[in-house]
């Protein structure tokens, strides 16, 4: 993407009503007037609230959103640039269920209060394979910490992955910690159980990845 389409989709960003994108400062400080307030002053209804973290283009979120009117999606990544097509998405057809955050996922518990979030989806991170680089894998223990201080006490976290090696250290995690695993598959596309909105939605990577006849693999838990 051109620097000057990026410069144009933050422009727009910033105009638009569903885009969020506090500074680091005011999430730090504790200036952030949202954070426990969602519902109340963004959403204005008490529906469930449901996270995609990373969520790049914005396509599931929007895509569960259309699914499922009777919860509340807010997509978060810092690249502000690729969740525009999402969030221009959810205007244009009128969703008021939809939001975007522009930040760091590390910052997660800044935006959110306990007990906010019901769901967390977590749709093809990158799977950090290096070991130098656990720190940065989305289900590594303390990121799992982060998302149980915001999840309700009967909040879960979904996984949606190509990666075979993020699929098998999450679940060595999962079970290695005593957290509660709902469940699991390593092809979901073969199993006719799968739950319909883990194959009922395809993002633009995801459809390439089943071109190749790539596996996607699923886990859905709960924190303890």
């Amino acid at each position: 993407m051109g620097s000057k389409n990026k410069l144009k989709r933050f422009k727009e960003n910033e105009k638009f009503e569903n885009v969020i994108q506090p500074s680091r400062e005011e999430l730090i400080d504790g200036s952030f007037e949202l954070k426990g307030n969602w519902s109340r002053d963004f959403f204005k209804n008490d529906n469930p609230i449901v996270l995609e973290l990373g969520c790049g283009k914005g396509e599931y979120t929007v895509e569960l959103a259309k699914q499922d009117p009777g919860k509340n999606y807010i997509g978060i990544d810092i690249k502000g640039a690729r969740f525009w097509r999402g969030a221009k998405t959810a205007l244009e057809e009128g969703l008021d269920n939809v939001a975007f955050v522009r930040t760091q996922i590390e910052l997660i518990e800044h935006v959110f209060q306990k007990s906010e979030v019901s769901e967390i989806w977590i749709t093809f991170p990158d799977p950090q394979i290096k070991y130098k680089r656990t720190k940065h894998r989305l289900t590594n223990t303390n990121f799992l910490q982060r998302y149980k201080n915001i999840l309700k006490n009967d909040g879960f976290v979904h996984l949606k992955t190509d990666s075979e090696f993020m699929h098998g250290y999450t679940l060595g995690l999962l079970h290695g910690e005593g957290h509660e695993v709902l469940y699991a598959h390593h092809d979901i596309y073969s199993n006719e159980y799968s739950p319909k909105e883990v194959t009922g939605i395809q993002t633009f990577y995801e459809k390439q990845y089943l071109e190749k006849g790539k596996p996607i693999t699923y886990i859905q838990f709960k924190i303890k």
